[in-house]
């Protein structure tokens, strides 16, 4: 999985101008399900989602995590993270699942972060979505697992 995270004040996804999703503190998560991807691979990402250290304590020193700071994720499905632009100017999707499988990978990473304590918001997997993010700091980190 790839997976791109954004410290954020508050976010919000919209389908067809109908708000879907939305957090104020937390995280915006947006994340690409490569065909390589597997159940193992979504629990890391959620563990890791969970516990990353990327809120300030009083110190201004990235020591808190998510229910440290009573943050909540944003989840938001986006194939073209898997996208190959090394080679001419049209990238290659190649590396990105099949979607029944990608959104089966990407449910279950919701579930496996709401099991941790971890509240979800999600955006429509497949669907052509607005998503506002207001950023802080900002803070923005790539996993790869």
């Amino acid at each position: 999985m790839k997976v791109v995270l954004q410290r954020c004040l508050s976010a919000r996804v919209e389908v067809e101008n109908h708000v879907v999703g939305q957090i104020g503190h937390g995280l915006v998560a947006f994340v690409g399900v490569t065909r390589l991807d597997s159940p193992a691979n979504a629990a890391k990402v959620a563990q890791k989602i969970a516990g990353l250290r990327l809120f300030n304590d009083e110190a201004g020193r990235f020591n808190l995590a998510l229910k440290d700071v009573g943050g909540k994720v944003l989840l938001i499905s986006n194939f073209t993270l898997c996208g190959d632009a090394r080679k001419g100017n049209r990238p290659s999707f190649m590396a990105a699942a099949m979607p029944e499988e990608a959104n089966a990978l990407f449910e279950s990473l919701a579930t496996l972060l709401a099991a941790q304590g971890v509240e979800v918001q999600k955006g429509v997997f497949g669907a052509d979505m607005r998503v506002f993010v207001e950023n802080d700091g900002p803070v923005t980190l790539i996993l790869e697992l």
